[in-house]
């Protein structure tokens, strides 16, 4: 009977807004200032970076808004590629999803929360005469395997919670998007309107660089304002789960972006009111500070520090939550179509599909063994805009395949958004391969390490090609 279980549509506009937002927020909006003071050295060009990655961010979604709004069903970006391009690069797209770009945004959150947590509350170690062993001298699965099972058991947590039932899980990432909000409006109101001493803080001074800003050094600062403004495109897994998907779901991606644009601008701002530019080069210096915490701790002292630490507990746990609701969708829906082991293809009696969750959150805590965290990360970044840019490209596809096809929605400055950001894509492919060699290739491996899986299920399910 559970094969004939079908999704649910419960979801209106304000929860695809949360959905984005909720899978948007996480460490990026505490960390990502210091990186970008070391690259820029200017108050100025810190907030144009995070501008102009907002506006390249937002012509990506108004870009994806137009497919969704055409395409949109459960699986997201699975359900475009098959219709734009093929089944083969959809199942690519969709292994890719489980073997790094969603698994491992689920383990690295995790792992960032533990970490929190351990400044808090200790965490003991666990099997410390294990701690130097190593798989191929790459892997350390047992390095700080205390704070590894404590992540582990927040992924299985928050996976057996969203196979309980989809509202349970969307009404934890509203709760504590709600939380995360009010946190940092508290950090906005109290940081601008503290009496700190303006003249060692960023904007009371003229912080302008000295030196020329290099177009290569906006784009790596660029770059780490986009990897906080990461996720946006997650929502359109659930669309067999929203009402009226065609219009909800690109409305709810614009009116989300929108927003985080607004509420980084203002948290970076009030960063640069607090601290100083030599402050957050020293913080990126030291490695182990957090720009946040420093800023908070300015105006607020140690209470602030432990104010902003369990901040970035919900503000993770969060993201974590919305990750493991979303992820699990592109593999249910693959494995509705047949491109996928068919047991993942069954929902529940709660009409969740429970079995893709748990695979995802195995999968996740398998890769929070690995312990590579910053690796897997550049190898995420490099695998979704492959396909991040090949759904713009579909828009352009689309207008010549489908040209009388009805569009709620259409993207706004058509066709220069798309082109715009299919070139970003094209240029950050380029500047990982050169740049990080080793993180392209391991990640190119691994999207193509679905070729083989791909005809084996083609064997072995011949007739549902």
């Amino acid at each position: 009977m559970n094969n004939q279980r079908s999704l649910v549509r419960t979801f209106g506009v304000g929860y695809v807004v949360i959905f984005v937002i909720a899978n948007i927020i996480g460490s990026g909006v505490y960390k990502k200032i210091a990186p970008m003071a070391a690259e820029l050295h200017s108050s100025e060009w810190i907030l144009a970076a995070w501008i102009v990655g907002g506006i390249i961010t937002l012509f990506g979604a108004l870009s994806n808004a137009e497919v969704a709004g055409l395409l949109a069903d459960t699986g997201g970006d699975f359900v475009y590629f098959k219709k734009i391009y093929n089944r083969f690069f959809a199942f690519l797209y969709g292994w890719s999803l489980f073997t790094v770009i969603q698994t491992a945004t689920i383990a690295s959150l995790a792992y960032v929360f533990t970490q929190s947590l351990n400044s808090i509350i200790h965490i003991p170690e666990v099997l410390p005469s294990l701690q130097t062993f190593t798989i191929g001298g790459v892997f350390a699965p047992f390095q700080d395997f205390g704070i590894k099972l404590v992540a582990i058991c927040l992924i299985m947590l928050l996976t057996l919670l969203n196979m309980k039932s989809l509202r349970s899980g969307a009404g934890t990432s509203k709760a504590i998007l709600l939380l995360v909000v009010t946190g940092l409006l508290v950090i906005i109101v109290f940081g601008l309107t503290s009496r700190v001493d303006k003249s060692t803080t960023g904007m009371a001074v003229n912080q302008v660089a000295t030196g020329t800003v290099s177009l290569s050094s906006f784009f790596t600062a660029m770059l780490a304002a986009f990897w906080a403004y990461q996720g946006w495109a997650s929502v359109g897994f659930i669309g067999g789960e929203v009402k009226d998907p065609t219009k909800n779901i690109p409305r709810g991606i614009v009116i989300g972006v929108f927003i985080i644009i607004g509420i980084y601008l203002i948290v970076n701002f009030t960063y640069l009111t607090l601290l100083s530019i030599p402050q957050l080069e020293q913080i990126h210096q030291a490695g182990n500070q957090i720009a946040a915490v420093e800023a908070v701790r300015a105006f607020w002292g140690s209470g602030g520090v432990l104010f902003i630490s369990l901040l970035i507990l919900v503000t993770t746990l969060g993201c974590t939550n919305a990750s493991i609701l979303t992820g699990a969708r592109p593999t249910y829906a693959m494995a509705r179509e047949g491109l996928f082991f068919p047991g993942i293809a069954k929902l529940n009696s709660a009409n969740v599909p429970a079995n893709s969750l748990l695979m995802q959150g195995i999968w996740s805590s398998v890769l929070v063994l690995s312990g590579s965290f910053d690796q897997l990360t550049d190898m995420l970044i490099f695998a979704v805009f492959i396909f991040y840019g090949a759904t713009s490209l579909g828009v352009i596809i689309l207008r010549r395949k489908m040209p009388n096809a009805h569009r709620p929605y259409k993207v706004w400055g058509y066709p220069v958004v798309p082109v715009i950001f299919i070139l970003f894509c094209i240029g950050l492919f380029l500047n990982t391969v050169i740049t990080k060699p080793r993180e392209a290739a391991i990640g190119l491996t691994l999207i193509l390490a679905g070729i083989p899986v791909y005809l084996f299920l083609r064997k072995k399910y011949p007739k549902i090609e």
